[in-house]
């Protein structure tokens, strides 16, 4: 298994829908759901800095991932696209295997 984690930076006047875009339930995790190979999401928030994020995707594989994503470029831009306006920046923190 793989986690995919990215950090966020969400102003504090939009957390509250940046939360529902990126939760465990939220539109994301809906999309992702299309593939049987996607284990969830888990959204982090930071307790000491507020408007701080961690998100993090879990994949049976990287291969599972890439090829979600390949499949899925449309929908996947055009989510992206429609949920750049609820933060100030966002990373990704890398690509983890699970051992």
């Amino acid at each position: 298994m793989v986690q995919i984690v990215w950090e966020f930076s969400v102003p504090r006047e939009l957390i509250s829908e940046f939360e529902r875009q990126y939760s465990s339930h939220g539109s994301w995790a809906a999309l992702f759901a299309r593939s049987r190979h996607f284990r969830g999401t888990h959204l982090l928030a930071d307790s000491e800095r507020p408007g701080r994020y961690l998100t993090v995707d879990s994949w049976d594989d990287l291969a599972s991932f890439q090829s979600f994503r390949a499949e899925h470029s449309t929908a996947y831009e055009a989510l992206d696209r429609s949920c750049e306006p609820l933060t100030n920046s966002e990373h990704r923190l890398g690509i983890f295997v699970v051992s």
